[in-house]
C-alpha cells in the first residue's frame, strides 16, 4: 500500500516554493492542466493542490476552504539533521513558528504552520523514531 500525501494551497507556484526551499522537496511535475504538483524529497510523495479560498471543500458544499490557520487532527512531521537550522530555513521560506523548540526524551520538535495555514512539525531524533 502506498499513501499518498496532498495539501490543499491557495496559490501552487508560490506553494511549490516554499516546499522547496523551506524542506529541500523537490518539484517532479506538474499535473492537471496546472493545477498540482507533485513534490518528492521524502518517503512518500507529496501532490500541492491549489484550490481558491472561499471555494467549496466538500461535495456537499458544506465546507469552505478557508486558508486561515486551522487545527486539525492530521498534519505532517518533517524528520530533519539539525532542527535549529532547518526551522531557520523554514521560517526564511515563509512559514510561521508556532512553538519553540522543545526538548523531549524522544527529541526535540517545533511546531510551525507553512504560508497557507497548514501545521507542520520538525523533528529531530537522537536514534530511531521514539525511541
Amino acid at each position: 500500500m502506498q499513501v499518498l500525501v496532498n495539501i490543499d494551497v491557495a496559490d501552487l507556484d508560490r506553494a511549490v516554493s516554499f516546499y522547496h526551499d523551506a524542506l529541500g522537496l523537490q518539484h517532479a511535475r506538474t499535473l492537471f492542466e496546472g493545477t498540482v504538483a507533485e513534490m518528492l524529497g521524502t518517503c512518500c510523495r507529496l501532490y500541492l493542490i491549489e484550490h481558491a479560498e472561499g471555494e467549496a471543500a466538500t461535495a456537499s458544499q458544506q465546507a469552505i476552504r478557508d486558508y486561515g490557520r486551522p487545527w486539525t487532527p492530521v498534519h505532517l512531521d518533517f524528520v530533519v539533521d539539525g532542527i535549529a537550522t532547518a526551522c531557520e530555513q523554514a521560517v526564511a521560506a515563509g512559514a510561521h513558528q508556532e512553538t519553540p523548540i522543545r526538548d523531549f526524551p524522544w527529541g526535540e520538535l517545533v511546531t510551525l504552520s507553512d504560508p497557507f495555514g497548514n501545521g507542520l512539525c520538525l523533528i529531530q531524533f537522537p536514534g530511531e523514531p521514539y525511541e
